[in-house]
């Protein structure tokens, strides 16, 4: 299904711009400390509220806490359209380790603090970051059904899940997005952005820059980006948001000018027979 759509409406009253902000780059290496220039971070944060997009998603472990603390130095008081998306669910022993602990009474401390980080009174979008494999889903969306009753979360998102997954915590607590890893090469979440595009769930598709192999020179991806004068990655991007009206990539960067190059990609017009063919150059 083709979509030209330029917005989403996340739980039926949060309106965002499809193409988002993925703030996981904005810290340090390994996602792990502060960035090697916190002021680039701020400026590069303000730039993107600048440019109209209205969609940043973080979360607790980022940094950890890094990356939320960042978001609110540099764009507290928020725009009143503005829509942040957190997660908890991860404890971070150290560089590029990530650990489940979807404890609820963890979870809710954690969307506490990430509240008081943020200095919001209610956080838009709170998703569950992981699936622990040590306590039942039904017991993490639980947790975060009761603060949603609180005031304390607007809408609940999950992430890294399966359809039965979903299904169960569904069975909870209304979920309005699911993030899963999906892009040009990986179409291993094809079944759940099935399910997301039959219920209108927002799909927002993490590591939408992952083109692999596909991106060698003389290739196809190659071919199409050269045709449009754009790069693999703005083609990649582009694909993402003609593939369903209810994906919303959500690209990442600590760059300003990658930023900005990323963003050119709503500006590609992709034929049917383009999307037909990068379709198929699925690994």
């Amino acid at each position: 299904m083709l979509s030209t759509e330029e917005t989403f409406t996340i739980g039926g009253d949060l309106q965002v711009q499809r193409l988002g902000f993925g703030a996981m780059r904005i810290t340090g290496h390994g996602i792990w400390g502060e960035p090697p220039d916190t002021a680039e971070a701020r400026r590069l944060l303000r730039r993107v509220v600048d440019a109209g997009v209205n969609l940043i998603d973080t979360a607790d472990s980022y940094g950890p806490v890094v990356s939320e603390n960042l978001i609110a130095e540099a764009l507290h008081p928020y725009t009143e359209d503005l829509v942040i998306a957190t997660k908890g669910g991860f404890i971070r022993p150290g560089p590029g380790r990530w650990d489940p602990a979807c404890r609820p009474d963890r979870l809710k401390r954690c969307c506490e603090e990430s509240l008081r980080r943020l200095k919001l009174e209610r956080i838009d979008l709170y998703q569950l970051h992981t699936v622990d494999p040590a306590v039942p889903i039904e017991d993490s969306v639980g947790a975060l059904a009761e603060l949603q009753e609180e005031g304390k979360i607007r809408h609940v998102g999950v992430c890294n899940v399966s359809v039965e997954e979903l299904h169960r915590a569904r069975s909870i607590v209304e979920v309005v997005s699911v993030q899963n890893r999906y892009n040009l090469s990986d179409r291993s979440s094809e079944d759940l952005l099935g399910v997301c595009e039959g219920d209108k769930l927002g799909f927002l598709p993490w590591y939408p820059l992952a083109t692999g192999r596909l991106a060698r020179e003389g290739g196809k991806l190659d071919e199409i980006a050269r045709r449009h004068e754009a790069t693999p990655a703005q083609v990649a991007l582009a694909w993402l948001l003609w593939r369903s009206p209810v994906t919303l990539p959500i690209p990442g960067t600590s760059s300003i000018a990658h930023f900005d190059e990323n963003l050119r990609a709503r500006e590609l017009e992709l034929s049917e027979e383009q999307i037909r063919e990068l379709d198929e150059l699925a690994e």
